[in-house]
């Protein structure tokens, strides 16, 4: 017969899951999600995933234990009211900006506080961080303006060649109508 876990041990397992999760994270943030409706929260919970992400609904005690246990320090005044973790595995930027794209739409949810690597943030910062462009769009530029100035190397020497044609072109016609 199986043992029944106390509501100690569940949150303690509950707990011990949140540091694992926050130890491995690139990015964390936290979130105001009151007044999205489940769908809403599926929706969003499903973009932040597709974006290397979990959106993580949780109590705030239960939160601040786990933050604790991580040696992350948090304002208490922060950790009021629904609270959503945001969990960034893969891209550090990618989940957060679901959630800017969500609160733009729907006007939540809102961000409280945050952390990259162990850094904390304000909500400023990180509507601000959610504004810089993706991995792949940075890696796109990056790409452009290494290959611009070759591009225009090329198309330099190029110039003279067609240039020659050109005149030589001109030279026949000039012989050909004498």
């Amino acid at each position: 017969m199986e043992k029944v876990k106390s509501a100690k041990e569940i949150k303690k397992e509950r707990v011990d899951s949140l540091v694992a999760k926050i130890k491995g994270a690139k990015s964390l943030t936290f979130a105001a999600y009151h007044g999205l409706g489940a769908n809403q929260i599926a929706e969003l919970r499903a973009k932040i995933k597709a974006a290397g992400g979990e959106f993580l609904v949780e109590k705030n005690t239960l939160i601040k234990l786990a933050l604790k246990s991580a040696n992350l320090k948090v304002p208490k005044e922060q950790l009021t009211g629904p609270t959503a973790a945001i969990i960034a595995t893969s891209d550090e930027i990618a989940p957060i900006k679901e959630v800017t794209q969500t609160a733009k739409i729907s006007g939540t949810p809102s961000f409280k506080f945050g952390f990259l690597q162990d850094q904390l943030l304000d909500a400023n910062q990180l509507d601000t961080l959610s504004k810089i462009p993706g991995k792949d769009q940075l890696r796109a530029n990056l790409v452009s303006s290494i290959s611009s100035p070759i591009y225009g190397f090329v198309n330099v020497l190029s110039a003279n060649l067609r240039n020659l044609v050109s005149v030589l072109d001109q030279a026949t016609k000039k012989s050909v109508s004498s």
